[in-house]
């Protein structure tokens, strides 16, 4: 990660070396044309908006130019294509986002310094979470989809190709509605229009065709009308639960179920992956590598709930979040 603190001018050289070694790369390994994705991002963090856009489309055109020898093929263009527009749109939200965020830190100024500090961390905990949930989750997935569907094309699976770019794009369609639902009351724009089963199935879906996996839904019990907060923590519960399964598990079928219990609701993901040692995971300072967990577990705990994960290695793991049914989440 770049120093926050360098000059401009050293930022800018930083930026340019890391440039050329990219494109060299791409002469000596084919493989360093996916690190586009990380090259979009840098260009849109390093440089004004306008100035990286214009960095973004330079450098798709780079990766489409040093397929032509070997023949290029539709996801070979359509892949960087995409992915420029999502990273373009991504970092517009998050920026956005981010304006959004100083405007709040700001308003909250004239309250007493300990409980202005106190707001600030939740503030920024939650955005992270949320941003993780959803967008970076999006983006892991439109990556592996358009990472298939190359590999479709090379066996002239057009087919299936063509099948995976769409989902690749319906993908990259929700994840502007999450933008945009974040930006205006950070509410999961799937329960507006859907039931809590309904919003799951169709996470579940496109999940499942990301990672080659089965994933069903199910419920038990009497089904309720939630509050929207517990509809959308657990939905986000999910997803996070799922994200991990088809990024770190290498499982082949997931099971998602929702238990209705009279004064109780209950979400379980159960995978048949390798798993792994949880109190090795919790052991760790909180960062990047697990911060799926930390935020399925922080989304309970704001609601009342609470969160056990149970899992060894080589025996699949089951995620269980409870949410209690009473007055302080309506």
């Amino acid at each position: 990660v770049y120093g926050e603190n360098w000059a401009r001018p050293v930022r800018y050289l930083w930026l340019c070396i890391l440039s050329v070694l990219w494109v060299a790369d791409l002469f000596v390994a084919p493989a360093a044309i996916y690190l586009v994705f990380a090259m979009f991002f840098l260009y849109l963090t390093v440089l004004d908006m306008a100035a990286g856009i214009v960095c973004v489309i330079g450098a798709s055109i780079i990766t489409v130019v040093v397929q032509i020898p070997q023949g290029l093929t539709f996801g070979g263009v359509m892949g960087p294509a995409v992915s420029a527009l999502v990273t373009i749109a991504i970092t517009y939200a998050f920026r956005t986002l981010s304006r959004m965020n100083k405007e709040l830190v700001a308003t909250r100024s004239q309250l007493a310094a300990t409980e202005r500090d106190a707001g600030m961390v939740a503030e920024r905990q939650r955005i992270a979470h949320e941003i993780h949930d959803t967008l970076a989750q999006g983006l892991s997935s439109i990556q592996m989809l358009l990472h298939s569907a190359d590999r479709d094309l090379d066996k002239q699976d057009t087919d299936k190709a063509r099948e995976r770019i769409e989902l690749a794009r319906r993908t990259a369609a929700d994840n502007l509605h999450e933008a945009r639902a974040m930006i205006a009351a950070l509410q999961p724009p799937t329960l507006n229009e859907a039931s809590l089963e309904a919003a799951l199935t169709r996470m579940a879906e496109n999940f499942g065709a990301t990672g080659d996996i089965h994933v069903e839904v199910e419920s038990e019990g009497e089904v309720q009308q939630l509050p929207m907060k517990v509809e959308a923590a657990l939905l986000r519960i999910a997803q996070g639960a799922v994200g991990n399964v088809v990024k770190h598990a290498g499982a082949s079928r997931a099971r998602i179920t929702v238990t209705y219990e009279g004064d109780e609701v209950r979400l379980d993901v159960v995978d048949n992956g390798k798993g792994f040692d949880p109190a090795a995971v919790e052991s760790t300072p909180a960062g990047l590598g697990h911060i799926g967990l930390a935020a399925i577990r922080r989304r309970a705990q704001e609601l009342g709930g609470e969160v056990i994960i149970e899992s060894a290695p080589g025996e699949g793991t089951a995620v269980s979040a409870s949410m209690p049914l009473n007055s302080r989440v309506d």
